[in-house]
C-alpha cells in the first residue's frame, strides 16, 4: 500500500462534528425517545450505564470511521468529491448494512431510519470536512 498522507485536523473534526451530531441526533430534542422507544431502553437501564465508556468507545469508533474514510478519499479529494463520497459511505455501505441486520432482527423500520439517518448524515458532513480540509 502506497504511503498516504491523512489531514489528522480534518479527521479530528470530522470525529467531533459526528460526535456531537450524535449527542443531538438521539437527544430527546430530535430522535432521542423514538430510539428509546424501539430499542426497549428505559431511562433507569440508561442510568445504569457508564456514560463514560459509552461515549468513550463511542468516539473512538467514530474517530476510526474517520481514518478510514480519509484513507479511502486520498490527498487529492476536494469538498465535492468528499461529499459525495461520504454520502455513499454512510447511505451505501453503513445504512444498507445496518438494513440487512435489522431485517434479520425484526427491528422496527422507524429505528433503522433513525440510525442509519444518523450514519448518513454524519458520514456526508465528515466526508465533506475531510475533502474541504
Amino acid at each position: 500500500m502506497d504511503n498516504v498522507s491523512i489531514n489528522w485536523l480534518a479527521v479530528g473534526v470530522a470525529t467531533i462534528l459526528a460526535f456531537v451530531l450524535g449527542g443531538l441526533w438521539y437527544s430527546p430534542a430530535l430522535f432521542g425517545k423514538v430510539w428509546q422507544t424501539d430499542t426497549g431502553l428505559t431511562d433507569d437501564v440508561l442510568k445504569q450505564r457508564s456514560m463514560a465508556k459509552v461515549f468513550g468507545v463511542s468516539f473512538l469508533l467514530e474517530l476510526l470511521i474517520f481514518i478510514n474514510m480519509a484513507y479511502f478519499l486520498g490527498p487529492a479529494a476536494d469538498l465535492t468529491f468528499g461529499l459525495t463520497a461520504g454520502f455513499a459511505t454512510g447511505f451505501g455501505f453503513i445504512a444498507m448494512a445496518l438494513g440487512v441486520t435489522y431485517v434479520f432482527e425484526g427491528k422496527p423500520l422507524r429505528l433503522f431510519l433513525v440510525d442509519a439517518g444518523y450514519h448518513v448524515v454524519a458520514c456526508t458532513i465528515g466526508g465533506a470536512v475531510i475533502g474541504w480540509m
